[in-house]
This record gives structure tokens, sequence and C-alpha cells, in this order.
């Protein structure tokens, strides 16, 4: 699956997530994008990113948005990067993070004006916990009335450019089996650079995609 060459007008997005590995990922991936203009990411705490494409919301309750909605009125895109592992938590503690928090923020944005991005992963399909409950989230931002909605489903992420998940064990996961990145990349079609991952973020939120649901081989044909 090959994009050429649009013209895109500027751009605005919105960013859930942008602590995060992925969402720091897609944050300096926009910084250096000329067709997004305005950044604007929405965190419970500040953090030490600085630019004047870059403008931060502060806000503690992550279930209800409605209290800043009118500062995103003005965004084209959401690219939704907020995520937790399911390791050791319970369905509901999980489906609250994953499944009320996303339709919390999607609501706020819903308009057939807007393009959602959303992180799912590989095996949304799948019959475990974290699977039924993706799948579920998956399922009802597609039903929102939006501009369009895309699930991105990636597998490996191979962190670059110094960004970092928020996890101890995961850093140490990623420091442990970083060496084996070319080989997992060649072996597989599942695995992808935190970079890429975040420029074909960017390319489906600007122009679109023929499909949905999105995989990291869909990702990578989309920059080749």
């Amino acid at each position: 699956m090959r994009s050429g060459p649009a013209t895109v007008a500027a751009m605005r997005i919105v960013v859930f997530g942008a602590s995060g590995m992925i969402g720091q990922a897609v944050v300096r991936e926009a910084l250096h994008d000329p067709d997004i203009v305005e950044i604007v990411s929405v965190v419970r705490r500040a953090g030490d990113v600085t630019d004047p494409k870059l403008r931060e919301i502060v806000h503690a309750d992550f279930a209800d948005f409605t209290a800043i909605a009118d500062r995103l009125a003005a965004a084209d895109a959401c690219l939704f990067c907020l995520g937790v592992s399911s390791a050791g938590m319970t369905e509901p503690a999980y489906r609250h993070i994953t499944y009320d928090v996303t339709l919390a923020a999607a609501k706020v944005l819903a308009r057939p004006t807007l393009t959602f991005v959303y992180i799912t992963g590989v095996g949304t399909d799948g019959k475990a916990m974290w699977a039924r409950v993706k799948k579920a989230t998956e399922d009802a931002l597609l039903a929102l009335p939006f501009k369009a909605a895309y699930m991105i489903r990636p597998g490996y992420i191979q962190p670059r450019h110094g960004v970092k998940s928020r996890t101890p064990w995961t850093r140490r996961l990623y420091s442990a089996l970083g060496w084996m990145y070319p080989l997992v990349r060649v072996l597989t079609k599942h695995a992808i650079g935190s970079d890429e991952l975040a420029r074909a973020m960017l390319r489906v939120a600007k122009q679109g995609a023929p499909d949905k649901v999105l995989y990291s081989r869909d990702l990578r044909a989309m920059l080749a």
C-alpha cells in the first residue's frame, strides 16, 4: 500500500498520551512536519518539551473532557496514543483506562471534520481480555461521526531517537532486545520503528488510508 505525494493544508492536531513512548514519537515527528502548524497535547502533568508549535493542556480528570472541549475545537485530527499494559490488571480497571477514557475524549472530539487515529495493537481480534476490550474500543470509535477513524495495530515497536517507555520493565526489555530488531524486522511484518510509526500515523491523519484497520506492514509500505 503506497501513498503518493499530496498537498496538505496546514493542520492542527491534538495528541493524547504524549508522555508515553508512541506519544513522544508522534510529538517529535509532528514538530518536524511542516504540514502540522499546531500540536495540542492533553496531559495530566506538564512535560519538558517546549516549542512554538506545541501547546499543552494540563487536565486532571481523564474521565471527562467537556471542560476543555472548546480548546480542542480547532483540531483537524486526533492521534490517541494513551494506553497501558493489561499485565496484572483486572478487566474493569483495564477497561476504564482503555475504553472509558478513550471514549470520553472521542465523544468530545467527534465531528465530521475531524480524523481520529487510535493506537491499538496486533492481536486485537483475539479472545484475551485485553483484546476484547481493545476491540470494543475500536468498534465504538468506528461508530462515532468522525470524518474518518483509523485503528493502528502495530506489533513490536523499536524505540528510536531517544523516546522511552514510561514503564521500567518495558524499558529494560527494549534495552535487552534492541540488538535483535534488524533481524526481527526482516523475519516479521509486525515490527516497526517508533519514528516510522509516528510518521505513518501523521500521514494517515493528513491523507487518509484505504483501510480502517492498519498493521505495521501497511504503515511501513506507506513510507516506502
